[in-house]
């Protein structure tokens, strides 16, 4: 009996320390925002290099796997940065033959 209560103690004494935890993170966070600065990584291409790199695939002049040996990135992160909306989709093989 007095060790269930004892765990039952306990373990409210930890739940409240990850609340604690829990908002401090959060004001942390929140002032950091309120000085400017931005969490998560850098992007790997500037913006300069995505309006590239849209432009080169948009055009056909380059494959992404190409757009991503110029620019020394995974083709990962080229698909990641051309915008989707503005993404002129390509044609398969099968059906460029077709038309030939």
């Amino acid at each position: 009996m007095e060790g269930r209560a004892m765990f039952r103690m306990l373990s409210v004494l930890a739940e409240l320390q990850r609340e604690l935890i829990v908002a401090n993170t959060n004001d942390g966070l929140a002032s950091a925002r309120a000085r400017g600065r931005v969490g998560g990584r850098r992007p790997r291409l500037t913006p300069d290099q995505a309006e590239l790199a849209q432009q080169l695939y948009d055009a056909r002049e380059k494959t992404v796997q190409q757009i991503a040996d110029i620019f020394n990135v995974p083709r990962s992160t080229v698909y990641g940065h051309l915008d989707k909306t503005k993404t002129v989709p390509r044609q398969s093989k099968k059906t460029t033959a077709a038309k030939s």
